[in-house]
């Protein structure tokens, strides 16, 4: 019985977990060991998992409503000289999100209820700046960016003042990731993103509605 038990738990875990984070072992006392994860690892009390849980859907959420920023930009600028820029920076995005899709469902994290919301507005932003002009698309790119990044580095401050060695392969994905974005952000800067009348008005608007649906992606 505790063999065909065993057996009915092993074949559960080997759907569940991808083949990349499955680890061979003669013997397994417990569903997670620390060698079953490659990115994030089983929380040891509710409090943590409640922390982790928190980071990860308001991540996911963040590359998704980028990835959809992108997709805006590019339905109306893709056939310019700027949307060769804008498919390469989208492209780094699409990287983002299928990584936090596999450690969403590695860790077993439901990703935030507000994404057919993230869907439209992230949509409607990309393509209402773009068709406003190249410098206003690139100057919805520095605002953008420049958020997630500070939202980044306030997560990598957090695991780092708790546990870094814990914490090994979160922090490099969360540091790869903001320097990407950051990348993004003095693309944008590159390109004129400064010269839009009413810059700072603008930006500071759009980093209004990213701490917004930061905190609501982290709750909801």
């Amino acid at each position: 019985m505790h063999r065909a038990a065993y057996t009915v738990l092993h074949d559960w875990t080997n759907r569940a977990v991808p083949l990349t984070v499955r680890r061979s072992s003669k013997s397994r006392a417990f569903l997670w060991s620390s060698r079953d994860y490659s990115v994030v690892p089983p929380p040891r009390d509710r409090a943590e998992k409640e922390m982790i849980d928190r980071i990860l859907r308001v991540d996911h959420a963040g590359e998704y409503g980028a990835n959809r920023i992108y997709a805006g930009q590019m339905a109306v600028l893709g056939r310019s000289h700027t949307g060769t820029l804008i498919q390469e920076m989208w492209d780094q995005e699409k990287k983002h999100l299928e990584k936090f899709n596999e450690i969403l469902a590695e860790s077993r994290v439901r990703p935030t209820a507000l994404l057919p919301l993230w869907n439209v507005a992230g949509y409607l932003l990309g393509a209402s700046t773009a068709m406003l002009g190249k410098e206003v698309a690139m100057a919805c790119t520095v605002a953008v960016e420049e958020s997630i990044s500070e939202h980044y580095n306030s997560q990598i401050r957090t695991l780092m003042e708790k546990d870094p060695d814990r914490y090994t392969e979160l922090l490099k994905v969360l540091k790869e990731f903001r320097d990407d974005e950051m990348e993004h952000h003095d693309i944008g800067l590159e390109h004129d993103a400064e010269s839009v009348p009413g810059y700072w008005l603008l930006k500071n608007a759009i980093q209004l509605g990213c701490k917004a649906a930061i905190y609501a992606s982290q709750h909801v």
